[in-house]
């Protein structure tokens, strides 16, 4: 199997910094206002106000909660604009984002671009009869509306597997281990791809093999013993 990291990956990280974060951005107030009265919304709204109650304990800084009415949705607002400020891995801000990308997504606004390698390669490795799995800090859900609307087109296809944070952090083995429990496969049997050196450490603690994507901006990592590639052509299907 070969398991796959997005941001740097198989897309530049420029789309989700400078194109996914500022689009759900200036769209949370409307998708928090228009789902305010509905079951949805409700319960995206106590997830926030839940997540908001633990970090307070942990986070001195995080943006009290002034509540000045049942529906009030300043305080949602200012605390999920403080977990974009400082890019927390938040899983009900990851829902919230993938809501608001499938809507950008669905309506043609949102198209993600994907490496020239990647197309050809997920047809190959599919064809060879590799599985393909993606792991990714953005939801499921995010991830599914990316590739179903890449620059390539529909990659779904060859996709059978997708995990987010909450099969656990990227950077943690723990993490590794449930996603080869999942997938029936011993560790050593999954390659695992991310330009990240420390969540390559973490997969490679948990038994996985391990291979440290180069693309053109992607930030330099620390001294480490992962093997380097800079194209998916690299990588065989053996």
């Amino acid at each position: 199997m070969i398991l796959l990291d997005i941001e740097g990956t198989t897309t530049p990280i420029a789309f989700v910094t400078g194109t996914l974060v500022p689009y759900a951005r200036a769209r949370l107030h409307a998708h928090l206002e228009r789902h305010a009265g509905s079951p949805h919304g409700r319960a995206l709204l106590e997830a926030i106000r839940r997540e908001h109650a633990a970090d307070t304990g942990a986070h001195g800084a995080v943006p009290a909660w002034h509540e000045t009415g049942p529906e009030t949705l300043a305080p949602a607002e200012a605390y999920l604009a403080w977990l974009m400020d400082h890019d927390r891995k938040s899983p009900v801000l990851k829902e919230l984002q993938g809501y608001i990308w499938e809507d950008g997504y669905r309506r043609g606004e949102l198209v993600a671009p994907v490496y020239p390698d990647v197309a050809p390669a997920f047809a190959r490795w599919r064809h060879d009869g590799r599985a393909l799995g993606i792991f990714s800090s953005g939801s499921v859900l995010a991830q599914q509306w990316l590739f179903r609307r890449s620059s390539a087109g529909d990659l779904t296809p060859h996709l059978q597997w997708y995990f987010d944070t909450n099969t656990g952090p990227k950077r943690e083995r723990a993490s590794y281990a449930a996603i080869a429990a999942v997938v029936s496969l011993p560790p050593a049997e999954i390659l695992f791809i991310s330009d990240v050196a420390a969540e390559l450490d973490a997969a490679r603690a948990a038994g996985m093999r391990t291979v440290l994507s180069q693309r053109p901006d992607n930030p330099p990592q620390p001294p480490h013993t992962h093997r380097v590639i800079t194209s998916f052509d690299e990588v065989s299907s053996a």
